[in-house]
């Protein structure tokens, strides 16, 4: 399931750097636990990179979508939610994963853990109005190859 396409550089220059700092080194940023997140344009069907907090648990991820507090998503999430397969980087390790949204006690749960992580995370949601959305990151189901059954009568 890798990603393929056209990479499109963030216009922001911080989130920019930060992307190819982890790329090249596969280190986190100023003692920040960062990993990489690619998604596709919602849109536009390029490739985006984004820096987000490492939230982990078991092979499983969590991204918060809290762009410091700001009373808007940020693209990231967008394009997430419209095209779930993404990948992530996490160090020197490159992972597919597909994007899900998680409310009710699933989302207390990873918000709890992520709180935890970083807890920058509460006073960002003390900034605005909107309820911080969280997704959870995951391999995607196997695919199995069907086994034939003598009593389909398949050869």
């Amino acid at each position: 399931m890798t990603l393929r396409g056209e990479y499109a550089p963030s216009t922001v220059s911080w989130v920019r750097e930060e992307v190819e700092l982890i790329e090249r080194t596969g280190t986190a940023v100023k003692g920040r636990r960062v990993v990489v997140l690619t998604t596709r344009g919602a849109r536009t069907g390029l490739l985006r990179k984004t820096p987000i907090m490492r939230v982990a648990l078991g092979g499983t991820y969590a991204a918060v979508a809290s762009m410091a507090g700001a009373d808007r998503h940020p693209a990231w999430y967008t394009n997430a939610l419209a095209h779930p397969e993404v990948e992530l980087r996490d160090g020197t390790q490159v992972l597919d994963l597909v994007a899900r949204q998680v409310t009710g006690p699933e989302r207390a749960r990873w918000w709890s853990l992520a709180c935890t992580v970083f807890p920058s995370y509460v006073s960002y949601q003390s900034r605005t109005r909107r309820r911080i959305p969280l997704l959870v990151l995951e391999p995607a189901a196997p695919i199995r190859e069907r086994v034939p059954d003598p009593a389909d009568g398949a050869p």
